[in-house]
């Protein structure tokens, strides 16, 4: 992995309109580097755009779906045209949804990955041969704890995290060869827009008051990984500590999982077990 300096590099991040994708392109650009940010939002763009004018730098910006080949074809012709070439490409866009895996729909879980995965993989694809000329070149996919540790309520968006971590591991090795890196970064619950983005909200647990960092300090977090080339990087003290136990005591993460799960479903369960014992009373 390469020690980088943020100043200069051309840096693409998707997901850049709010939360984290904001920070991470206001930041990068206070730091010199040369910004391309991408979102959906032409409006939001133009916000991010004007704000970073009113500091003093420039942010380039690009209207583009990750989910949409025809919006990936635009966000490399736009790191052409407007930045010369690409020197990193930072995935930060993604979408989630709670709930329990059993009540929810097809249709949500193909959303997630759709965003989540295939939007994150494809546009590395359309970005590779660019990055590959870049200087320093490197990827960085903003994962989450939830990459390493199922959550439940959280499954999809899991099976998301998890996808994109191998995803990561694996192209790591196979772009060494060709001098670019590969890192991974995973916040936990952080303090933005995500929760009320959400496709839908059906958990019963609740972790918003849970929210720690805010969207700067994971954006800082982010750039000093870039700039030492740390191939993982775990945020939070929660977060550290959950990774560990799963890793060296499954079991018990395991447990107290499940016992909070049925806790929150308890009086489902007594109702279930009434019913069965007393099917005639259950009906009237």
């Amino acid at each position: 992995m390469s020690r980088r300096q943020i100043s200069g590099l051309r840096i693409l991040f998707t997901g850049a309109s709010q939360g984290i994708g904001r920070a991470l392109a206001l930041r990068a650009a206070e730091q010199g580097a040369v910004v391309l940010a991408a979102a959906r939002s032409r409006g939001l763009l133009n916000d991010l755009a004007r704000e970073a004018a009113s500091l003093g730098f420039k942010i380039h910006t690009v209207c583009a779906d990750v989910t949409s080949q025809k919006d990936r074809d635009a966000m490399a012709a736009a790191a052409r045209r407007l930045l010369g070439g690409l020197d990193v490409l930072v995935n930060n866009a993604g979408i989630g949804a709670t709930g329990h895996y059993v009540d929810a729909s097809q249709e949500r879980l193909r959303k997630i990955m759709e965003v989540n995965f295939f939007g994150m993989t494809e546009t590395t694809r359309t970005l590779l041969s660019l990055l590959k000329r870049g200087n320093h070149p490197a990827i960085v996919n903003i994962s989450s704890i939830a990459g390493k540790r199922g959550i439940p309520a959280r499954s999809e968006y899991s099976a998301s995290k998890f996808a994109v971590q191998g995803f990561s591991e694996a192209l790591r090795a196979e772009l060494a060869k060709d001098g670019v890196d590969v890192l991974v970064v995973s916040p936990g619950l952080t303090q933005t827009n995500f929760s009320r983005n959400m496709l839908e909200q059906k958990a019963l647990l609740q972790m918003d008051h849970l929210r720690g960092m805010t969207a700067e300090e994971v954006a800082d977090a982010t750039l000093r990984a870039l700039s030492k080339g740390k191939a993982e990087t775990t945020l939070t003290a929660k977060g550290k500590l959950l990774v560990f136990l799963s890793r060296f005591l499954p079991g018990v993460i395991d447990r107290i999982a499940a016992h909070k799960i049925r806790s929150l479903f308890r009086g489902e369960r007594s109702v279930r077990k009434f019913s069965a014992n007393h099917p005639v009373l259950a009906k009237s």
